[in-house]
Formats: structure tokens, sequence, C-alpha cells
């Protein structure tokens, strides 16, 4: 709700920094969500969740109402990786938290917009174009550059023990769509926001 001076009231104040706030705290967590992959992956032993080809769970064989168990994945610790897969597989990571990171930014900007009374921005309309090009970026290249860097593993493994390829997955991606639908959904945004600063400017023009 807006007061008589064309700002939001004080219960519309406080919830839109609480917003901006969480906004600001879930981006300093993607942050540290790309450094700890990064101490993981560069580390002396890094663990990586390897798809592997269905193997039966033999532990649950005698529990009762279970007639059959698989995995397909398997965390696996390594003690030596190439330099190029570990780049990969923190590309995994790091893309997709930088689109989080700038979907963010425009979370937090669009709060003190809001707040100031001044919603449609130039600059909210690319920080949210940016977003979803980085979600796209995310979604697509971040899982295919996950299954390459694997695909990297298993090929040095495989390069000493043949043996390996009939347990791990040679190369498999398997993509989440999900996040190429919200990146859609951010680019309507980002226009939403440039058509909105448009008509603000013809309309103060008219005035």
């Amino acid at each position: 709700m807006l007061t008589r001076q064309g700002r939001p009231s004080l219960a519309d104040g406080i919830a839109l920094g609480l917003i901006a706030t969480g906004a600001v705290s879930v981006g300093i967590g993607a942050i540290f969500a790309v450094a700890s992959a990064a101490f993981e992956m560069f580390g002396a032993a890094p663990a990586v969740l390897m798809p592997i080809h269905d193997v039966d769970l033999t532990a649950l064989d005698d529990v009762s109402g279970v007639s059959a168990a698989t995995v397909d994945s398997a965390l696996v610790t390594f003690s030596t990786m190439t330099t190029g897969a570990r780049w990969m597989l923190l590309l995994e990571v790091a893309l997709p938290a930088l689109a989080t990171m700038a979907l963010c930014a425009g979370v937090w900007w669009l709060g003190v917009s809001l707040i100031r009374s001044r919603p449609f921005r130039a600059s909210l309309g690319w920080i949210f174009g940016l977003a979803a090009c980085l979600m796209l970026a995310g979604a697509l290249l971040g899982q295919l550059a996950g299954g390459i860097g694997r695909a990297m593993i298993v090929q040095d493994l495989a390069a000493a023990d043949p043996a390996v390829e009939d347990v791990l997955w040679t190369l498999l991606v398997q993509f989440d769509l999900a996040p190429v639908g919200w990146a859609f959904a951010l680019a309507l945004i980002a226009g939403v926001f440039e058509i909105g600063r448009r008509l603000e400017r013809d309309t103060e023009g008219l005035v």
C-alpha cells in the first residue's frame, strides 16, 4: 500500500526490506557454494558423484517388502584427477550459482527501487535479462560441463583399467529443463520492466 506521498507504507517497507535482505543472503550463500566446490575439486582427494550402470543394492535383500533395489550413482573419492576435469566439475556448480547471484541482485535492486517508489529502472531490465541468460547457460552448459568432466575422469581411469567402463558411464548427461523455463520467465520479466519504463517515460512526457 502507498502512502499519500506515493511511498510504501511502513509495513510494506519492512516487508520489502526483508525480501531484499533475504535475496542478498541467498546470493552470499551461492558465493560460498562456489568457493566450497572449488576447495573440494582442487583438493587432494575430491569426491565426485559419478553415474554408474545399475548395480544391485544387496544391503536391502533381506528387508521385508523390498523386491529389488539398485543404485545408479556413487560418491567416488579420487586420489588423482586431471586439471581439465576439475575445472569442468567446478563449472557445473559455478554457472548455476552465477545465475542465482544475478537473480538475487535483481530481487534486491527491485526491493530497493520499490521502497523508493521507482520500480521501472532501466537497470532492472538489464539485470533480469542477464539473470535469464545465466540461468539458461547454467541449465544447459553447466550440466554439459559436469558430464564432460565425469567423462574425462572415466577416460583417464579406463586407460589403466578398461573394466572401469563396465561400472561407470563413459558419458551420461541428464538435462534438467526446469531452469530453462525459469530463464524464459526471467526474460519475460525483463521485457515487462523495459516496457514499463518506456510507458512511464511517455506518461511523464504527457504531463
